[in-house]
């Protein structure tokens, strides 16, 4: 029911978009994130937006580098990334929550519902 793409190889200071596209049901009053995991570690939460788009959460390595989005009339979530690091290298996963989620919580892998397959971001030094 989730779908993401965008992801590839980059050099090190620049930039990729990654999109979700949900099928099958609509997400658009739950809360929508992504998620991160880097081999031999565990999966960790990277942003998070409110179904309205104005209540965002990202982790504290990716502020400022980082911006999600969601497009409700496409039913979609993407995650802009710019200055990319080696270190942000991983499998991106996005995610719906069962319903809307206080932002709070937006960080909680537990709130997350529904999966996508996950797409590789390889970042080169």
């Amino acid at each position: 029911q989730l779908q993401a793409s965008g992801g590839g190889l980059v050099q090190a200071g620049g930039s990729l978009r990654l999109s979700c596209a949900a099928s099958g049901r609509t997400f658009s009053p739950n809360t929508l994130g992504w998620f991160r995991q880097a081999p031999g570690k565990e999966r960790e939460f990277v942003a998070a937006i409110g179904w309205r788009g104005s209540v965002m959460d990202y982790a504290d390595s990716v502020k400022g580098r980082f911006t999600v989005s969601r497009d409700n009339t496409k039913n979609m979530v993407n995650l802009q990334m710019n200055s990319l690091k080696p270190e942000d290298t991983a499998v991106y996963y996005c995610a719906a929550a069962a319903s809307t989620v206080p932002r709070q919580f937006y960080s909680v892998y537990g709130e997350y519902s529904y999966w996508g397959q996950g797409t590789q971001v390889t970042v080169s030094s």
